[in-house]
């Protein structure tokens, strides 16, 4: 049926209900206990509006996972840059940012390779920005982790664990400064509220007023 959109389904008999979500890349993923094809169908065309305008809403997020072959761009503190390959005689490849452009020098054409010296970039990026804003906003809120780490994640921007390890994607370099200020209060304000209620939220408002502009902002942004 040409009107249903392409999915990936994947059955999980402890499941009650039928549950659809999208990947990074704007794939439709549908979660559900066995059901029929004529179920799915049904569903999918009682969706069809939502889920267009849900995947266009991913795909227009800021930040996504590159494709080398079409015109690139890197993200660094909330601002578009260009990203331009050039190739060199030497063996090594070499990523710079310079003049308001990156600049990704290489002699092999590797897109792994690409890719891990952007993730090196970032998070050597993090680890000299965000561990002196921690320490700020330690200072304010009366919180302070057990220690910090930065690694990069999937979906998570910020965690913070039961000894309250504070854990960082280094792939929020790609966020306005006032929005990586608010994650780090947000993964502060879990020190002492291990959940998302009331309590959680008035911690954080007590500091950060504005917060919810930041959270709009930080929806436009792709984790990965």
């Amino acid at each position: 049926m040409d009107l249903l959109p392409r999915y990936t389904h994947i059955v999980n008999n402890r499941l009650k209900h039928t549950y659809l979500t999208f990947d990074e890349e704007g794939n439709l993923v549908i979660k559900s206990p066995k059901v029929s094809q004529a179920y799915l169908e049904k569903l999918l065309l009682k969706k069809s509006v939502w889920i267009n305008r849900s995947r266009e809403k991913i795909l227009e997020k800021k930040g996504k996972i590159l494709d080398f072959k079409d015109p690139k761009e890197l993200y660094l503190y909330g601002r578009s840059h260009t990203l331009k390959l050039e190739k060199h005689t030497k063996k090594r490849t070499n990523l710079t940012f310079k003049e308001e452009e990156f600049i990704l020098y290489y002699s092999d054409y590797n897109e792994e390779i690409f890719q891990k010296h952007i993730n090196h970039f970032y998070k050597e990026e993090a680890k000299q920005f965000i561990p002196s804003l921690v320490e700020r906003w330690s200072e304010i809120m009366g919180l302070r982790p057990n220690k910090i780490s930065f690694r990069k994640t999937k979906r998570q921007w910020g965690s913070c664990s039961g000894k309250n390890d504070l854990s960082f994607n280094t792939m929020m370099m790609k966020l306005p400064r006032d929005v990586i200020q608010y994650i780090i209060v947000h993964e502060l304000a879990h020190i002492k509220h291990k959940h998302h209620q009331k309590d959680f939220w008035q911690e954080i408002e007590k500091y950060m007023p504005e917060y919810k502009q930041h959270v709009t902002e930080l929806k436009k942004y792709s984790a990965k």
